[in-house]
């Protein structure tokens, strides 16, 4: 476990799966993130998938290979590249193991840097092959919602700031695990840009919203001064999830670049819908920052 902190803030990271442990707010003395047993991560990483693939598995080239939900890196061991008092480099190379299921050499490097409105979040995913990597990348945090125990879960809302059309979400059934129809469906909202929590919404799963110039999300109540905002102008898509049927107090915000299948489509992942490419040698930078009060 390393720390990062400045005036404001202190992250406890692990290391295993570079995963953010809390985000505590020092100068009201409470953690942001979620830290119950009920659902036992924090804020996992995803990649090399999202989501997940039709029998946990995927085609290349023609050839088949398997893959857990979210992909592996949450489950991997990273090598500390650099640690100051506000800002930790994570990284995680391909080995024996990530490459019988994902047959790439690749470099997945996480920074994590304080800043004095919350934190940033960089990642950078070199590709180490002489052919094209597709891969898709996205991070899982869960916020405790009500923010400092202020109020309760449906007293909040979630604004989506930038976009010029109504919120669209794909689909999801669960077979019996969530996948994609592979349409598009309405959210309600109060107005274009906001989605009033309560659990009723998460009954069938997670809630992934296209980016349509969608640059940044906020969590708020009118009866809590403390919001939390996710800067995500670098990501094709949000989830909002909670943990279905059971009233507990988090709120995921998951911004996606990727997607889960579509139930019983099994296509290439060079030419999966949502998925990323690196040319050769070439590097993808995506960042967003999570801003705190």
């Amino acid at each position: 476990m390393i720390k990062i902190k400045n005036s404001h803030y202190q992250v406890n990271i692990d290391s295993h799966g570079s995963q953010m442990i809390k985000i505590i707010n020092k100068d009201y003395h409470f953690n942001y993130l979620w830290d119950g047993l009920e659902w036992p991560k924090h804020a996992p990483i995803l990649f090399p998938a999202i989501g997940r693939s039709n029998n946990d598995s995927y085609m290349l080239n023609g050839k088949k290979y398997s893959m857990p939900q979210h992909g592996f890196a949450a489950d991997q061991e990273f090598s500390i590249i650099s640690h100051t008092e506000d800002r930790a480099i994570l990284e995680l190379q391909s080995n024996q193991e990530t490459k019988s299921q994902y047959p790439f050499n690749f470099r997945l490097q996480v920074i994590f840097n304080l800043l004095s409105s919350g934190l940033s979040i960089s990642f950078i995913v070199k590709n180490l092959n002489q052919d094209d990597m597709p891969f898709s990348l996205g991070s899982h945090p869960a916020f405790k919602v009500p923010i400092a125990n202020q109020g309760r879960f449906d007293n909040y809302y979630v604004d989506f700031v930038g976009n010029k059309e109504p919120l669209k979400v794909y689909e999801i059934i669960k077979k019996p695990y969530p996948y994609r129809t592979g349409k598009l469906e309405s959210i309600n909202t109060e107005g274009l840009h906001t989605i009033k929590l309560n659990h009723q919404i998460f009954k069938s799963g997670l809630r992934i919203i296209l980016n349509h110039d969608i640059n940044e999300v906020i969590v708020h109540s009118l009866k809590n001064k403390h919001s939390i905002s996710l800067m995500v102008s670098d990501f094709d898509n949000v989830c909002l999830w909670t943990k279905e049927d059971s009233n507990l107090p988090f709120l995921c915000i998951e911004p996606f670049n990727g997607l889960p299948d579509i139930y019983g489509n099994t296509v290439d992942w060079y030419k999966k819908e949502g998925n990323l490419i690196i040319k050769p040698q070439q590097e993808e930078h995506i960042q967003y920052e999570i801003k705190l009060s």
